[in-house]
């Protein structure tokens, strides 16, 4: 009987982890994905700055998602020094955040997740024996990307959204543009989740799951929320997110881990549609209706499916929006009046991998004194370590091979964003 599996690299994900499982006696003794990537001190780096310095900064902390990054870090700042911005600015916002979720799906669906569905080695091969849905995926991630340098001014950290608003507002000709390009981009998400869910979907791990998301009540399914609820029937303000996501370091990785009453717990598309799913409307609606799936059941590769529920609710929403910034006549507004002090502020949004958190404090002369930022794959890591145990517990007379595949099945299943996972560490100055 081996004594270890040791995977030095996941491949497929962002960022660099491993996987070491030890074993003692034909029992798992531990599990461990160790995340080795280099940590980047970035909130040590914005202490010192002043408020419209910090968004453009931390942005950084992740490619993919810089422009949640940006919103949750305007509204922290906001937050802080009681600013409250216009039903403009919120849609823009939304329609921000909502290209972002369908450019980060239609990647990790297409290059990530369904060649493991599909037995294929790489999005490379797939493309080889299915180019018209792979050709659709790309197409899907150039449609988020357009909408983010539409609103933002760049598909990738963007520069346009500021404090209290927008540097630049859009043309309706160019909205009107976008519209039509997510009319199509309907049509692909829609034959996005027809593949997917009609796949055979993995059951290697299935465990009792704690869900968390935010919610913004009763006024629909949205990625947005100042409340944060979870599948143990708890709520929670979004200033108290520490109460959930109590961190600890652990010797084996660079990044932190978050556990909720000493019990890991997830977030992501999986979390917002089990607590939130019967919020959807239109389109991701019918297709929420016509699955016979348990949500909570704790099978972490149901967050695909989710996520091409997703896909079709975020542009199904990012039309609507467009509908109703059209309807309202965009205007160039008045830049916001921000008188700087002393203050503390918390900003929530949902990326595409979970909740992100964004929490500052000002001191009295309106300079940064304290940041704190938790990603959703910091929250997620624990979770997905008793996830791999569960996996392993269940396949331990199988060969390493077969194992070590199935592990890096269930990491790329959460979609984890590793580089985002190392951005310690919390600074307090007091």
């Amino acid at each position: 009987m081996y004594k270890s599996i040791v995977m030095n690299r996941v491949c497929r994900v962002e960022g660099h982890g491993g996987i070491v499982v030890d074993i003692k006696d034909g029992k798992v003794a531990d599990v461990k994905m160790n995340i080795f990537e280099g940590p980047r001190f970035l909130e040590s780096l914005v202490v010192g700055k002043t408020y419209d310095q910090v968004a453009p900064i931390l942005m950084r902390i992740c490619a993919i998602c810089s422009a949640t990054h940006t919103v949750a870090s305007l509204m922290a700042v906001e937050n802080a020094f009681g600013i409250e911005v216009t039903r403009q600015t919120r849609l823009l916002r939304d329609l921000l955040v909502q290209g972002g979720n369908i450019e980060s799906h239609a990647l990790h669906l297409y290059c990530l997740v369904i060649p493991d569905l599909m037995h294929h080695p790489s999005a490379v091969t797939l493309a080889a024996d299915y180019p018209r849905e792979v050709k659709m995926g790309l197409e899907l991630k150039k449609l988020g990307n357009n909408i983010q340098e539409t609103i933002g001014g760049r598909a990738i950290h963007p520069v346009n959204a500021v404090v209290g608003g927008f540097g630049k507002i859009s043309s309706e000709e160019q909205l009107w543009d976008l519209r039509e390009q997510l009319e199509e981009g309907l049509e692909q998400s829609l034959a996005t989740f027809q593949l997917v869910s009609s796949m055979d979907i993995p059951d290697l791990c299935v465990s009792s799951n704690i869900y968390a998301a935010l919610s913004n009540g009763e006024s629909g399914y949205s990625l947005f929320g100042d409340k944060i609820i979870l599948s143990t029937g708890e709520t929670n303000q979004i200033n108290t997110y520490k109460d959930l996501c109590r961190e600890m370091v652990v010797p084996h990785s660079h990044a932190k881990h978050s556990r909720f009453n000493n019990n890991p717990f997830m977030v992501g598309a999986l979390a917002r549609i089990a607590l939130n799913g019967k919020k959807l409307s239109g389109q991701a609606r019918n297709t929420y209706d016509r699955l016979d799936i348990d949500w909570f059941s704790g099978n972490p590769f149901h967050n695909n499916i989710a996520q091409a529920i997703e896909l079709i609710y975020s542009i199904e929403k990012a039309i609507e929006i467009i509908d109703e910034l059209l309807t309202m006549g965009l205007k160039r507004e008045k830049p916001v009046e921000i008188t700087t002090g002393p203050g503390a502020g918390t900003g929530a949004v949902e990326a595409p991998r979970g909740t992100l958190y964004h929490s500052y404090r000002f001191d009295e002369s309106g300079r940064l004194a304290e940041a704190d930022v938790i990603t959703p794959t910091a929250q997620n890591l624990a979770n997905i370590e008793k996830d791999l145990r569960v996996c392993v517990e269940s396949s331990i007379n199988e060969s390493k091979e077969s194992i070590s595949s199935k592990l890096e099945m269930i990491v790329r299943a959460y979609d984890p964003c590793i580089s985002c996972a190392v951005h310690l560490v919390e600074i307090n100055l007091k």
